[in-house]
């Protein structure tokens, strides 16, 4: 398929923006949709990029455009459509980019979904390939297919699909990652990939199901030698997109306990009986040690489930389940690994839709909280380069020894997670990080934080008054040289006694004794509150 035929296509109803007959007549090896601003990385040659130019604004330069059409350029892709629904058209600085680096541009008005493109594109793709003769080898031979087909209906395990779909290649090493790197499946012959390094052929890997999130998403690579027709790998690909929903399906029976299992957590004041009943109901141990996690991403509520789902499926040897928190945000309950826990570990493997070669290759955690804690940072990167337009944010709490503990052990999270939106770039953060007055005052709402400070200050909190705010830099440099007047006084370039003014000056508008240290601890909060 060439991009010209899309423009005939009357259903799409695409418009030609920019193009000329050379770069129309290229043929489309694929369909990649993004948002990032530079996605060179993820695209493979030939491919058409979707587009909902989330990432481009009124106010951005010129040169935010340019750089998305040269990463388009750079990777080889043969056209850019880009969708009309964010601005209302398509802006005219992408136009001159796509201009610039012969990229041809297509337009895609708001009653056309990419997902109507990507069905046109590999529809078009798999009915031109099955034109061709009957002893052609672009396609799984009839009876691997109807062995896949049993195989699927009888609920094998991802390694053992994709084991059989390419047997009849030699059973070369193969496999199937999460978006985070994590090891769905590998066939014998493939040796075990660490996260990180798994995470980096993913730019390099076919997407399994265009319809899954970001955080979702599985990848089929094939690093060997062994050349496959395209239509082979996309029909493995295909396979492994039902296997996965199917494993949607099991996950969406679960969210029923475990949607009532958040709501008795969330509750101030929960009987036992029922705690421990719905913590049964999910499968989890009826005694500790548990841990809360909380996490945020702006994004809408599915995509933030896969995203905490896909990061806790690296610990192989906990078992938890997550769900949406009636006061906002996505909440998981992890139990300990202990032996109760790692006997059922398989279980949960198989429901989530991994095999037990994916579990050992993720380089799970020992059981200790802190190694839990430790290995969830250590895949926050790998999480956030999922999508770059959400932010993940996460909290977590200490372990909570007992099912009574876990409210309290919410209410931690919730605070970490507050703390980490504080943060300059998104990242994890435990409860047990918050060590310093600045940590866990960071942890403190910000409507609160304000009151705090106003009260506190007193007039000095009128940061419009030049005088309050002369004298709020030497009570600031003045608790930050622990309360010497000589060296508040060489910091400010003051002389001693200008410092002692001001000072009193602090502790007239205040009310505020500075001899005392907790009139020192108040103010130093107030400070750091602004």
């Amino acid at each position: 398929m060439h991009v010209e035929d899309l423009l005939r296509l009357e259903s799409l109803d695409l418009t030609l923006l920019w193009g000329e007959p050379p770069l129309l007549a290229r043929e489309i090896s694929g369909v990649t949709a993004t948002d990032l601003e530079e996605p060179g990385r993820f695209l493979q040659q030939g491919e058409i990029v979707l587009s909902g130019l989330v990432w481009w604004s009124a106010a951005d330069e010129e040169a935010t455009a340019d750089r998305f059409v040269a990463a388009l350029r750079g990777a080889g892709a043969a056209a850019l459509l880009a969708g009309e629904e964010t601005h209302g058209r398509v802006p005219e600085v992408l136009v001159d980019a796509c201009r610039r680096h012969g990229i041809a541009l297509l337009s895609v008005p708001v009653h056309t979904s990419f997902r109507a493109i990507t069905d046109t594109v590999y529809l078009r793709q798999w009915g031109d390939l099955s034109r061709r003769p009957a002893t052609s080898s672009y396609a799984l031979p009839e009876n691997v297919r109807g062995e896949l087909s049993r195989l699927l209906a009888e609920g094998a395990d991802p390694a053992t699909l994709l084991t059989r779909a390419v047997a009849h290649l030699g059973t070369p090493p193969c496999y199937v990652l999460s978006a985070t790197g994590r090891t769905i499946a590998r066939t014998p012959t493939a040796r075990a990939l660490p996260a990180a390094e798994a995470s980096r052929q993913l730019a390099s890997a076919l997407r399994v199901d265009p319809e899954a999130s970001p955080y979702g998403q599985w990848f089929l690579r094939l690093p060997g030698a062994v050349e496959v027709p395209p239509r082979m790998l996309h029909e493995i690909a295909e396979m492994f997109a039902q296997y996965r929903q199917g494993a949607l399906r099991r996950e969406a029976v679960a969210q029923a306990p475990a949607r009532e299992l958040l709501a008795l957590i969330e509750a101030e004041r929960s009987a036992a009986a029922p705690l421990a009943a719905a913590l049964h109901a999910c499968g989890l141990p009826e005694r500790g040690p548990y841990t809360v996690m909380v996490m945020a991403t702006g994004a809408e509520e599915s995509t933030e489930a896969d995203a905490l789902r896909e990061v806790l499926r690296h610990l192989a040897d906990h078992r938890f389940v997550t769900a949406r928190l009636a006061g906002g945000g996505t909440a998981a309950v992890i139990a300990g690994a202990d032996a109760e826990v790692a006997a059922g570990a398989d279980a949960r493997v198989a429901a989530a839709g991994d095999t037990g070669a994916g579990a050992a290759d993720s380089g799970s955690p020992g059981g200790s909280p802190g190694g839990v804690v430790a290995s969830l940072k250590g895949l926050w990167p790998a999480l956030r380069a999922c999508d770059g337009a959400t932010l993940p944010y996460g909290g977590i709490s200490a372990p909570a020894a007992t099912p009574a503990d876990l409210n309290g052990a919410l209410v931690q999270a919730r605070y970490a997670l507050t703390a980490a939106r504080r943060a300059e770039d998104p990242n994890l953060t435990a409860v047990d990080d918050l060590t310093t007055l600045e940590a866990l005052l960071s942890g403190l709402p910000a409507d609160v934080r304000t009151a705090f400070g106003i009260h506190a200050l007193g007039p000095l909190a009128d940061g419009s008054n030049p005088s309050h705010r002369m004298l709020l830099e030497t009570l600031d440099t003045f608790l930050t040289h622990n309360g010497s007047w000589a060296r508040t006084a060489e910091a400010l370039h003051l002389h001693v006694n200008t410092v002692h003014y001001r000072i009193g000056r602090v502790e007239l508008l205040t009310g505020r004794d500075l001899a005392r240290l907790d009139h020192k601890l108040d103010l130093k909060a107030a400070l750091l509150c602004r």
